[in-house]
């Protein structure tokens, strides 16, 4: 009997934990591809929320058979069934942060413009993936208008980085100057806020972040690593997950940061290509 007791009360002792971790545990939803070898995609997305203390929700756009090394194919999901996830997850959970990743062609993009004109995010960060680590098309070259015509415009933040920034303004960017450049052309089509990444930029890495007005560098040193798999992914994942928990956008960014600079600085050597980040490098490395 006085185990049952001790049970039952640590039963309900568990459950009013529970309780208050579920009342202030952020949510955040991954709209995204799948890539099945883990390391970008949804399943990047997911481990970030998860290492960043949020709950992570996900909707799949594409199924992409990728590994560290290549693309071997991409199936997109019928809008119907893309439509069907999004309510699904915002018809029943709260969602304090939404992040866009592969949308790979013009009837996706309408469908989650479609979608979340009606549920209204109160944060949607954008990576406008168009090609994968390896330099495989994720995007469609037609789906390129829609994307600026249509989803930049939900962004409160996007993060392209230099060469999809260079695609989106058809500017050649190898300065900071021409980051400022391209950022301005950026902001222009409608996002909140840009941050453009310098990785692909030889010296520090620098990104940007331009607001309209002011410019914020952020400079970090240069991890010489090949294993970059789903970095973009999981910068901007960090980025959604920190603004949910109510950071405002200089200090997520500043946050998320550093979060994926250790996360490549522990990356893992898996695979015969690009290796992935390690999203659980504060847990074990």
């Amino acid at each position: 009997m006085p185990g049952f007791f001790c049970r039952a009360f640590f039963d309900l002792e568990s459950a009013t934990e529970g309780r208050r971790l579920e009342l202030t545990m952020k949510h955040v939803l991954t709209i995204a591809g799948s890539d099945c070898s883990g390391g970008a995609g949804i399943q990047a997305d997911l481990k970030t929320f998860s290492a960043l203390g949020t709950y992570g929700m996900s909707v799949i756009t594409s199924v992409v058979a990728e590994n560290t090394s290549r693309v071997i194919s991409i199936h997109d999901l019928p809008p119907s069934v893309l439509a069907d996830q999004l309510d699904a997850v915002f018809e029943d959970i709260q969602v304090d942060a939404v992040k866009l990743g592969m949308l790979s062609d013009v009837n996706i993009m309408q469908t989650i413009v479609h979608k979340l004109t009606i549920y209204k995010p109160p944060f949607v960060v954008i990576d406008p993936v168009m090609t994968a680590k390896g330099g495989q098309a994720l995007m469609k070259a037609e789906a390129l208008n829609a994307l600026i015509e249509h989803i930049v415009p939900l962004a409160y933040v996007l993060t392209p980085n230099i060469p999809e920034a260079e695609t989106m303004t058809g500017l050649s960017i190898t300065t900071l100057e021409d980051m400022k450049i391209a950022a301005d052309r950026i902001f222009t089509m409608g996002s909140k806020y840009v941050l453009i990444k310098g990785g692909h930029l030889d010296g520090t890495a620098i990104d940007l972040l331009y607001d309209g007005n002011n410019y914020t560098t952020y400079p970090c040193e240069r991890i010489m690593t090949k294993n970059t798999h789903g970095t973009g992914c999981t910068f901007s994942s960090a980025i959604a997950a920190c603004l949910a928990k109510g950071l405002p956008i200089e200090k997520a960014v500043d946050t998320a940061k550093e979060y994926i600079t250790e996360a490549i600085r522990h990356a893992l050597p898996i695979g015969n290509g690009h290796g992935p980040t390690n999203h659980f490098f504060s847990f074990f490395h």
